[in-house]
Parts: C-alpha cells; structure tokens; sequence
C-alpha cells in the first residue's frame, strides 16, 4: 500500500493551531500584538461540559470558542485568574470545510479565529467584516 498524497491527508491539529497563529499574525497592527496575548487550544472537540453550558447537542455544531472576559468588560481592578483562550475544534473545523467544498482550509481557520477574537475585542460587525472579508 503507498502513502495517500499530502493533500489526501487531514490537516492535524498542530497544523490547524499553526493556521490560528498565521491568522493572527496578519490581523492589522493595533490588534496584531494584543490577540497574542489570548491563549489557543486545538481540540478534536468540544468537551461535554462546553456543550451543555452552550446548549449544543451536536459537537459538529461547535467550531470554536471564545472562554474569557471580553476587554470591553474587563477591570484594570480585576485580578486575572485565567487567561483567556479561544478553543478550536477541528473534527468540526474539517466537516465544514469538507461539506463548503469552496473554501481553503486555511481561510477557515482564520475566519473561526477572527470570530472568536471579535468576542474578545468586542468587535461590532462592521469591525469584523473591515478584518475578515469571508464572503468575498
């Protein structure tokens, strides 16, 4: 049996975490630094707990999550006692992108994070959409 071709094989989870961190290199300056500072995590799924807090039934439904205090909300007062992390999933990453068909899979990964950024910053959609242009 021969090894499948390198474009037959699922991105894996180191890759899909590399994907986040490009993504977040190429955020415009004033963001670029401080969304260094938000913690990610590749999963191959949400865990239980995460899903029932949310109200999911379907893990496939859950491609990423922001768990944090969004700035907008934060205290200069307040002691931080975790950081704050965006989870992303990759089984349900990679159904996506396999049933969209139309998208790399690096555009995903970046979209996901973007979003989950946007809960971070506080970002309105007008903000998201000047950062990520996903429809075009």
């Amino acid at each position: 049996m021969t090894d499948p071709a390198p474009e037959s094989i699922a991105p894996s989870l180191a890759f899909i975490e590399q994907l986040a961190h490009e993504a977040v290199a190429t955020l415009p300056a004033p963001f670029r630094e401080p969304a260094t500072l938000v913690r990610l995590r590749v999963e191959e799924f949400p865990d239980d707990d995460m899903l029932e807090e949310l109200g999911v039934d379907d893990a496939f439904d859950l491609t990423g999550l922001y768990d944090g205090i969004p700035l907008t909300e934060k205290s200069t007062a307040e002691q931080m006692t975790r950081p704050d992390v965006i989870w992303l999933f990759r089984r349900p990453i990679l159904d996506e992108w396999a049933e969209r068909g139309n998208v790399s899979i690096q555009d995903l990964v970046g979209h996901v994070v973007v979003h989950e950024l946007a809960h971070h910053f506080g970002w309105t959609d007008d903000q998201i959409a000047a950062i990520d242009r996903w429809w075009e």
